[in-house]
């Protein structure tokens, strides 16, 4: 089950979450069945309710709570040179949606794709997910969501401007066709689409268009390079931490060693003697703590007036964890039975001719993205922006709204392209959104009427919190000669991702996150009985790229590739075997990476062995066969051939991209280092030296494989995960190794 499996039931409970808008993109409400049309002085801007997008008539199905007038926005804008702008409703941060969203609508269209340019949305209303209702780039869902919204914009859109061109030829509409921006009609006589901008505006939209049969794409599916390709190799691309406003200061906070801890006092005379510091300001910080913002005319005076504050703390109030205790806590947990997800009969176990036990464990992880957590906030008057990187734009604009004191309608927040984030951009609590906001409003209590950015470095990143959490896996698993399961009774102690937060009520039942447990179970046939523990930790937990499929995959691939050695059965036949004939989908992607890999065909190098995974999230499968040996002591990963199932692949080079940069992340967990371990309350790890990441020489060769298919898009930002560690760790077994039983690994 996915993080957002339920989140359709989330306008209810976050309506005014979804009233805010964008002061300068605010239009006149209209009707249900209608767009709104907005002249601008370079052509036409054309945009839909999303709750139409999600299909013609879906208005039914559509997102409770939402209203026709709440959901007005631009997402395409055509010039008079014909230059094609399509606005995005996500947040784009290395998945490539700026190029996939434009190229679902410029095919509709038949628009020339040399003259496709692509904008940024923000948190007005148009831009919800269309299926969820609510500003969200997460779960591997743009493409899967917005395929058909973007589709029916392009095709409504090519309708009007073909109705343009025959009203002004005299013909009937039929009689017309398109092609690159241009439409022709009889005599082979033609008018650009920026010819007819201005015209097409003023005609009705319709409500229903005729899509593309798939087999006559010439843009979808075919490996398309990215728009922002140039500007990123060249250094020219902005992210939000290149935020330039005039006259704009620079924020950096100094916050507790201990999640929540308050201050006792501040000693800040030095702080304000370093050139360019302008004000030192107590602020309050996540969790309930406090924090002392440095703000400065740019980045490094902030940091030397930080790195010379003399501060005491009051730690005796806040739960101070200790990884090594906490570990053998879950331990002792995990020998209990939980909240059930599953209740199975599994009574079978105690007669069962083969019985395997088995305790796994895996440490928080930190999202580490590229670029650093950042917001620049502006207060004039009753009225804010934000530019900020953010994977929910309208729920960050509310959490603003709250800390600042101002309406909702009145905060804009303007999303920017983010250097990675990995669901660090995604937080229930608006941590560093919040935190920007009240740095401001104290640099305006404080009489500096400026922008204020507040950065995070490297090491506020690691330390920073909101890790994936801490789990153990207890597993008692009876099977036959033939590896038949007769039983498999599990636990899970780890923390809730969203305890506490707005989505509790629709992704926690009887007492189990859902987050947790995806991923277990399917697609095997067996009698599972399993249980969870969500203990309360004072560490801020989220999800991390593929949420719980990061721990859940390992344990289920590596135990399943056990019991096929236990039992002397190809671990690639065992699997095709317990899948049964209810999952073409899986196996489809576990043939063609097996086909591809030359597994059982090829003779390896000495010391080399092959190690298979396979695995479902986000409604999309990857399957992996790697080939790792043991080098000096330690596993070591050479090549990675993956088969891949997400149905129709919008831009194969995205999905290629996606499936090597998961893969490396999912690598990232294997590697000695790679662990946040914490000591009475304080985070041990600060940046890329005592937090380990992949480097170069660590990157395998990785060939990427589609499965051919025309149905509806799934998601792909995700699902590359999953399915690297144990196929490695399965690899390395194989090569001779230990059965990992931890992430990372530690020797061989």
């Amino acid at each position: 089950m996915h993080f957002e499996a339920r989140l359709n039931e989330l306008p209810r409970h976050l309506q005014s979450l979804l009233q805010s808008t964008s002061p300068e993109t605010s239009a006149a409400g209209v009707s249900r069945r209608s767009f709104l049309k907005m002249a601008t002085a370079s052509g036409f801007a054309l945009g839909c309710y999303p709750m139409l997008a999600i299909g013609q008539d879906a208005a039914a199905k559509a997102p409770a709570g939402l209203k026709p007038t709440e959901q007005p926005g631009a997402f395409v804008q055509i010039a008079k040179d014909g230059t094609v702008t399509v606005t995005i409703n996500r947040l784009e941060f290395g998945q490539g949606v700026q190029t996939a969203l434009p190229l679902i609508l410029a095919e509709e269209l038949d628009a020339d794709w040399s003259k496709v340019k692509y904008a940024n949305g923000s948190n007005h209303p148009a831009y919800v997910d269309p299926a969820y209702g609510m500003h969200l780039t997460g779960g591997s869902n743009s493409i899967a969501h917005s395929y058909t919204q973007y589709r029916e914009l392009g095709a409504r859109t090519r309708a009007m401007l073909v109705q343009a061109a025959a009203t002004q030829w005299g013909v009937d509409a039929s009689a017309l066709r398109t092609e690159k921006g241009v439409v022709v009609g009889p005599g082979g006589k033609k008018l650009t689409y920026g010819e007819l901008a201005e015209a097409a505006m003023k005609l009705p939209v319709p409500e229903k268009v005729v899509l593309k049969d798939p087999k006559s794409f010439r843009l979808i599916g075919k490996p398309t390079g990215r728009l922002d390709a140039k500007a990123k190799s060249t250094g020219t691309q902005d992210f939000g931490i290149d935020m330039h406003l005039p006259g704009m200061l620079t924020a950096v906070v100094a916050r507790p060693p201990v999640f929540g801890a308050k201050l006792k006092s501040v000693d800040d005379t030095a702080a304000k003697a370093i050139k360019g510091v302008k004000a030192v300001v107590r602020v309050p910080v996540d969790r309930g703590g406090e924090g002392v913002a440095i703000i400065a005319t740019g980045y490094w005076p902030a940091k030397q007036g930080r790195d010379v504050l003399k501060l005491e703390w009051d730690l005796g109030s806040v739960e101070k964890v200790d990884s090594v205790k906490q570990l053998a806590s879950y331990k002792e947990l995990a020998k209990q039975q939980g909240a059930l997800k599953y209740n199975d009969d599994v009574s079978k176990i105690a007669t069962a001719p083969h019985k395997l036990n088995a305790e796994f464990s895996f440490p928080y992880l930190a999202h580490t993205p590229m670029e650093p957590l950042n917001c620049t906030v502006s207060i004039k008057g009753d009225k804010a922006e934000l530019w900020v990187g953010t994977q929910m734009p309208g729920l960050d604009g509310f959490a603003a709204s709250a800390a600042l004191g101002l309406k909702p309608e009145n905060i804009a927040v303007h999303t920017q392209m983010a250097g990675g984030g990995f669901g660090r951009r995604a937080i229930p609590t608006s941590d560093y959104v919040v935190e920007a906001c009240n740095v401001t409003k104290a640099a305006v209590a404080a009489g500096l009427d400026a922008p204020v950015r507040t950065l995070w470095s490297r090491e506020d990143d690691v330390k920073g919190g909101y890790y994936r959490p801490m789990h153990v896996h207890r597993a008692d698993i009876g099977f036959d000669a033939q590896g038949n399961i007769l039983g498999w009774d599990h636990v899970i102690v780890g923390q809730s991702i969203v305890s506490g937060t707005p989505f509790e009520g629709m992704m926690v039942k009887n007492g189990v996150d859902a987050t947790a447990v995806e991923g277990m179970k399917e697609p095997y046939d067996m009698p599972m009985r399993l249980s969870v523990h969500h203990p309360k930790i004072n560490v801020p937990v989220l999800w991390w790229r593929s949420v719980g499929s990061t721990h859940t995959a390992f344990v289920m691939e590596t135990l399943l590739d056990e019991i096929a050695e236990t039992t002397r059965q190809d671990p690639v036949a065992y699997r095709l075997k317990l899948m049964g004939d209810k999952h073409p989908r899986h196996k489809a992607a576990l043939e063609l990476a097996v086909e591809k890999s030359g597994y059982g065909k090829k003779k390896l190098p000495a010391g080399r062995a092959y190690g298979v995974a396979v695995h479902e999230s986000f409604s999309s499968i990857v399957a992996y066969v790697v080939e790792a040996s043991i080098k000096n002591g330690q596993p070591k990963l050479h090549k990675v051939t993956a088969g891949v199932h997400c149905n129709l692949a919008v831009n194969p080079k995205t999905v290629e991209a996606q499936v090597q940069g998961a893969a490396l992340m999912g690598l990232s967990m294997c590697l000695p280092g790679a662990a946040i371990t914490l000591k009475d309350g304080v985070v041990e790890q600060s940046n890329f030296g005592d937090f380990v990441v992949p480097r170069i020489t660590d990157m395998p060769q990785v060939a990427v494989h589609i499965v051919p298919s025309a149905d509806a898009p799934t998601g792909m930002g995700e699902p590359g995960l999953p399915a690297l560690a144990p196929a490695f760790a399965n690899a390395v077994a194989r090569a001779g190794g230990k059965r990992w039983r931890e992430l990372p690994f530690k020797t061989a």
